[in-house]
């Protein structure tokens, strides 16, 4: 029998979108659940040590934010929003999308106004998106331009007024949102994200000091996360919707942590992750045989009544209504089963009563 895209609605009031991240990022709430048990707790992030073991493994996604949102001028002046997905050829000719779509057919071109580069639509598809070639001076690549002067890609969830309550600037500068929407992890030399892994966004050097001491070790691992991600299904049954894929890269060192001997648990930070490890143990039962990284795509779309091959307890957000990484939570809550889609529900419920913060800058999750 199909699973109903509706199973994945609930209603959240909009005064639990976070707009703004913690203060301190380990000072958001945690919410942990027991899958044995069957319980839920409330505690703060910091408090993730207690639930954690010596031998546990964190595998958690390195990935860095590009500041993809490019402004810029059609030559009859009117404004282009361009923000870059992903490379197609070499560094100049990116899939992207480009608004007012309706205004840049094939052919048309935009610019920004210090001359800093030029874009041309060189091919449209039907979902929006487009092929633009770039041109720059010195011919810099246009991730250099977007790292100089690219606005970072925060969701539109996230709508801040001009000013507070006092007339004081609301929101934070570039520099702010670029520090506080990357995980304090990312690796700069990997800058291939569209939206952050933001289960990730919750940790702080002194807490990873803390777990280390306590014999935690990590694993990380590169995922190119899409905005497939995080397209709504539209659907009406689960199965329906069309799958995403997305690039992974995973060193050997990460490889080697997924397979025996094990001393512990192989914890997810964040569906990235999930999605990362779940990929590669479809298709591989044992590291592989050279010391390269291994680079890949992961086509996989997690609903239950899905079984997981690797990944034991998961650290995740609060999701939107109808995505697939909804879908993935409720599957990881009882895997090869469907119940999980009540249960789910249950724990949105308590922390909607509780007033958590939910999505990109919300609390988390901890599922055992």
């Amino acid at each position: 029998m199909p699973l109903s895209t509706a199973l994945f609605d609930y209603d959240l009031p909009a005064r639990l979108i976070a707009q703004f991240p913690a203060v301190r990022r380990d000072e958001s709430r945690l919410l942990v659940v027991d899958r044995a048990d069957h319980t839920i707790a409330h505690h703060r992030f910091s408090d993730l040590p207690q639930f954690l073991r010596a031998g546990d493994t964190l595998f958690r996604n390195n990935a860095a934010v590009l500041p993809a949102r490019l402004l810029a001028h059609r030559p009859t002046g009117g404004q282009v929003e361009c923000f870059l997905l992903r490379p197609i050829e070499g560094l100049q000719l990116w899939l992207c999308l480009v608004k007012p779509g309706k205004k840049l057919p094939v052919g048309a071109t935009f610019a920004h106004g210090t001359g800093a580069f030029r874009g041309e639509i060189v091919g449209r598809f039907e979902d929006g998106s487009a092929h633009v070639r770039f041109t720059t001076p010195h011919d810099e690549p246009i991730v250099a331009v977007a790292k100089r002067m690219g606005e970072v890609p925060l969701p539109p969830y996230i709508q801040r007024p001009a000013t507070g309550a006092e007339g004081k600037e609301a929101r934070p500068s570039r520099a702010a949102d670029l520090e506080r929407y990357q995980t304090v992890y990312a690796d700069r030399t990997q800058t291939v994200a569209v939206a952050a892994p933001t289960a990730g966004l919750h940790f702080t050097p002194e807490l990873f000091a803390r777990l280390q001491e306590i014999g935690v070790r990590t694993a990380d691992l590169t995922l190119h996360v899409g905005l497939g991600t995080f397209k709504p299904i539209t659907s009406e049954s689960v199965e329906e919707h069309g799958n995403h894929r997305e690039i992974f890269e995973l060193p050997i060192e990460t490889q080697r942590a997924l397979f025996p001997p094990l001393s512990g648990r192989r914890i997810a930070v964040g569906t990235t992750s999930v999605r990362t490890v779940e990929a590669f143990l479809a298709d591989h039962a044992s590291p592989l045989v050279t010391s390269q990284t291994y680079i890949g795509e992961a086509g996989i779309f997690i609903y239950p009544p899905q079984l997981f091959r690797g990944v034991e307890a998961l650290i995740t957000n609060f999701h939107q209504p109808r995505s697939t990484l909804l879908c993935l939570v409720a599957a990881f809550l009882s895997p090869g089963k469907t119940d999980g889609v009540g249960w789910l529900h249950e724990i949105y419920a308590a922390a909607i009563a509780q007033e958590y913060r939910f999505f990109s800058y919300g609390d988390a999750m901890l599922i055992l």
